[in-house]
C-alpha cells in the first residue's frame, strides 16, 4: 500500500493506517535525527516528531508529499533541540559523546562517516544526512530545509569538499 492511501486512510482515523506508516517510517527517522543528534536526545526527538505527525495528519492537504512533510517535522524537532540546549551544552557535549560512543561501533567501518559527519557544519550535514543516506530528491531537501535549491547544491558542494578535506588530513588520497 502506498504512503499516500495510509496517509488518506489514517486521516479517516484509521488505527491500523497510522500504525503501518509509523512502522515503515519509524526507523528511517531515527536514523535521520541519530545523524543529527547523539543517541540520547535521538529518542526523545523521535518521539516528539510522531506525536507532532499524530496532530499534524489530519491537516496534510498533499498526501502523496508525506516523506517531505515528515522530515521536514524532524527538521524542525531537530533544530529546536539543537537551538534550545546548544548554548547550555556546548562544553559537556564533547564529553557526553565520549560516554555515547558505542564500542561496537568504534570498529566497523561506519565510525569514520560518523565522526565526519559530527565535524561538518549542521547546515551541511543536513543536506548531506537527507540527501544522501536518506535517498531524498535535492527538491524534497530544499521543501524540508526551506531553502532555494541552489542552496542546497551549494550546501553539497561545500560538504563535499569539507568531508573530501578531513579525509585528506586522515591520510585517506581521492
Amino acid at each position: 500500500m502506498t504512503d499516500e492511501l495510509l496517509v488518506v486512510r489514517a486521516q479517516l482515523g484509521e488505527r491500523a493506517a497510522l500504525a503501518e506508516l509509523v512502522d515503515r517510517w519509524r526507523v528511517p527517522v531515527w536514523t535521520y535525527v541519530r545523524r543529527m543528534l547523539d543517541a540520547e536526545r535521538a529518542d526523545d526527538v523521535a518521539q516528539e516528531v510522531w506525536l507532532a505527525v499524530v496532530r499534524g495528519l489530519p491537516r496534510l492537504r498533499e498526501p502523496d508529499r508525506f516523506a517531505p512533510w515528515l522530515f521536514t517535522i524532524a527538521r524542525r524537532s531537530v533544530t529546536d533541540r539543537l537551538r534550545g540546549r546548544y548554548a547550555r551544552e556546548h562544553e559537556a557535549l564533547a564529553a557526553d559523546r565520549a560516554i555515547v560512543e558505542d564500542p561496537v561501533e568504534a570498529l566497523v567501518d561506519r565510525a569514520e562517516l560518523v565522526g565526519l559527519l559530527a565535524e561538518l557544519p549542521v547546515p551541511e550535514r543536513e543536506i548531506l544526512v537527507l540527501f544522501y543516506l536518506e535517498d531524498l530528491s535535492i527538491e524534497d531537501c530544499a521543501r524540508i530545509c526551506q531553502v532555494p535549491v541552489g542552496t542546497v547544491k551549494s550546501r553539497l558542494n561545500r560538504a563535499r569538499r569539507l568531508s573530501r578535506e578531513h579525509l585528506e588530513k586522515k591520510g585517506y588520497r581521492a
